[in-house]
C-alpha cells in the first residue's frame, strides 16, 4: 500500500486547464518581444554559438513566412524563415528557424501547425527550397530531408544527419549547392 506523507497529503494540486486552440497569423513587429523570449526559454544563450546563428546575423526574418501561434492574446509559439543564398543560386532559398513553443503548450501540434502555415505561405508565393538543421525523426514527417553529403555547406559545423532541406512547389534542388550564406543586401534583424 502506498503511504503518503501527511506534509503532501494536505497540498492542494493544481490541474492543467485546457488550453483554447491557438491561431495561427505572421509574425507582427509587436510580436518580437515575445517571440525572442520564447527563444531564449527554448535554445538558451547556447544558440548563439550555433552555425544557424550566422545565418540571422546581419538577416532579417522574412514577415509573411514567419508565423506564431497565440492563445488567450498571448504568443506560445514560434517560427521564423530567413532569406539565404546557395552558392550561386539567387532563386527563393529560405533557412527555417528557430522553432519554439511555450512548455505548457508542446506537444500539442504547434509546431507542426507553424511548419505548415510556412509551406502554405511559400507555395503561394511560388515556392522554393527550405534549409533547416534539426532533428530527422521530426522534420522527416513533414518532406524534409538530409542533404546529399557535400551538397551544402553551413558558416561553422553541424552534424550532417541535421542539415535537412525539402522543396516546396514546382522547383527542384537540381543545381543548390555550395555554401549558405546570408544574401548581399539583406537588412539586418532588429
Amino acid at each position: 500500500m502506498l503511504q503518503i506523507p501527511d506534509t503532501l497529503a494536505a497540498r492542494p494540486v493544481t490541474l492543467p486547464t485546457a488550453m483554447p486552440a491557438p491561431s495561427l497569423r505572421p509574425e507582427a513587429a509587436q510580436d518580437a518581444p515575445a517571440v525572442l523570449a520564447l527563444v531564449d526559454g527554448a535554445f538558451g544563450p547556447g544558440r548563439f554559438a550555433k552555425a544557424a546563428e550566422r545565418l540571422r546575423e546581419g538577416n532579417r526574418f522574412q514577415p509573411d513566412l514567419s508565423f506564431v501561434a497565440v492563445s488567450e492574446d498571448a504568443v506560445i509559439g514560434t517560427c521564423r524563415v530567413w532569406p539565404i543564398r546557395i552558392g550561386a543560386v539567387r532563386r527563393d532559398t529560405w533557412f527555417l528557424g528557430p522553432i519554439a513553443v511555450a512548455p505548457r503548450a508542446r506537444r500539442l501540434g504547434i509546431g507542426a501547425r507553424l511548419v505548415g502555415a510556412v509551406h502554405a505561405a511559400l507555395s503561394a508565393r511560388g515556392g522554393g527550397v527550405i534549409v533547416l538543421v534539426g532533428d530527422r525523426a521530426w522534420f522527416a514527417p513533414h518532406g524534409y530531408e538530409v542533404v546529399p553529403h557535400g551538397r551544402l555547406s553551413m558558416p561553422g559545423p553541424v552534424d550532417p544527419g541535421r542539415l535537412m532541406w525539402r522543396v516546396v512547389g514546382d522547383v527542384s534542388t537540381d543545381g543548390v549547392t555550395g555554401a549558405i550564406s546570408v544574401p548581399h543586401g539583406a537588412r539586418p534583424a532588429p
